[in-house]
């Protein structure tokens, strides 16, 4: 009787225990869903950092999904779409003079590369990294120039190797910049004023002198059309003897001649002897 009880009683034991176990489990799933289950959104990457297995695991990077880990791992999860940050700082130019600039860059972490970026800044590194880099690249440059150079004379090639210095130190540290712009160069009133003053006194000194030689180019037109006038009449003359004006005299009278008009043709006597043809209208 007591066996048939006990074989009666084992398997109700049995369902109460895998019951147990089934709650146990899920309470554990409540517990670590947050460490276990990770979504990875649009515009992002993750790298997992192994606890017990071997630390930071920068050869897998997980792309955008749902992700499950066991829950004493870490997903570390980085925004790898483009970003954008501002600078704002104050310069030397190669004289010394204090220069104010505003700066943009826009950015965004290589996606195969967020292991080593994580492993040398973490996900600080905008404060730790481009910023610093941004300001570097810029005081370097501009202390390669003058004021005047870079506010006005120079500022495009200023512009172009402020985003290249820029370009391969982010790019050294697995950060692909995609664009740099210089929002403003602010100068002391004074320089600033001496310079657009000084500019002024160029453009206008240019001005004169495209002026001078605008006429001066002008002047010698007008000789070089005189000396060729005056070599022309001077051949003309040349050309015009005494015989050839009486030929061409004769030449013209026989073409008149053989006009059915009326006329009267006068021998002249004088030394050239030539025609005076009179009508009679």
């Amino acid at each position: 009787m007591s066996n048939q009880q006990y074989q009666t009683i084992s398997p109700n034991k049995g369902k109460i225990s895998a019951l147990i176990g089934i709650g146990v489990l899920i309470v554990i799933i409540l517990l670590f869903s947050n460490s276990m289950f990770v979504t990875i959104q649009p515009g992002e990457a993750g790298v997992i950092f192994r606890k017990f297995s071997g630390g930071l695991d920068k050869e897998n990077i997980y792309s955008q999904g749902f992700q499950v880990i066991a829950p004493w791992n870490k997903m570390i999860v980085y925004e790898v779409r483009e970003q954008q940050t501002e600078e704002t700082m104050d310069v030397l130019d190669k004289n010394g003079l204090s220069i104010s600039v505003d700066v943009s860059v826009r950015f965004n972490p290589v996606f195969a590369k967020i292991g080593d970026l994580h492993e040398t800044f973490g996900l600080d590194y905008k404060t730790r990294l481009v910023g610093p880099e941004v300001r570097s690249a810029v005081r370097k440059i501009m202390g390669r120039f003058s004021a005047e150079e870079i506010y006005s004379t120079k500022r495009k090639e200023v512009e172009d190797a402020i985003e290249l210095e820029t370009e391969n130190r982010l790019k050294n540290n697995d950060i692909q910049m995609t664009a740099l712009l210089i929002r403003s160069i602010n100068l002391p009133d004074k320089i600033k004023l001496a310079i657009e003053n000084k500019l002024q006194q160029e453009q206008q000194a240019l001005a004169y002198r495209f002026k001078l030689e605008k006429e001066k180019s002008e002047a010698e037109r007008k000789r070089i059309a005189a000396e060729g006038e005056a070599a022309a009449n001077k051949i003309i003359n040349s050309s015009l003897t005494s015989s050839l004006l009486k030929m061409r005299g004769i030449e013209a009278t026989i073409e008149l001649s053989k006009s059915p008009n009326a006329k009267t043709i006068v021998i002249g006597s004088s030394k050239d002897g030539l025609p005076l043809i009179l009508g009679n209208n």
